[in-house]
């Protein structure tokens, strides 16, 4: 499983209701892509980045076929109107622990 953060801030005095809109429609499309496993949303306790997305996806080939698709290219162009400081990291599993550890486990 390969998951991709989105980091990022929002800029100051944005329209709160048309950023809530912007999320709905964007989590929409990113819900319908293939390969897709999970969406977590996050903010930040302490400050910058602000709002920190995890996406998880089945495949690496997966998450690459949507970061090229015109609809994502769409969603980061129209985001640029209520953020700043946008980053992507990916990441794969651990060569050493491949699953996650849980208590008790």
């Amino acid at each position: 499983m390969i998951e991709v953060n989105k980091t990022y801030d929002l800029l100051p005095d944005i329209d709160q209701q048309a950023y809530l809109e912007y999320g709905k429609r964007a989590f929409a499309t990113i819900l319908k892509a293939q390969g897709l496993v999970e969406i977590r949303a996050f903010r930040s306790l302490l400050g910058s980045p602000q709002v920190r997305l995890a996406l998880m996806w089945q495949t690496l080939a997966d998450w690459a076929k949507f970061a090229e698709s015109p609809e994502r290219q769409k969603l980061d162009a129209e985001l640029l109107k209520f953020a700043a400081n946008v980053n992507i990291e990916l990441w794969g599993p651990s060569p050493t622990t491949p699953e996650p550890l849980r208590p008790g486990k």
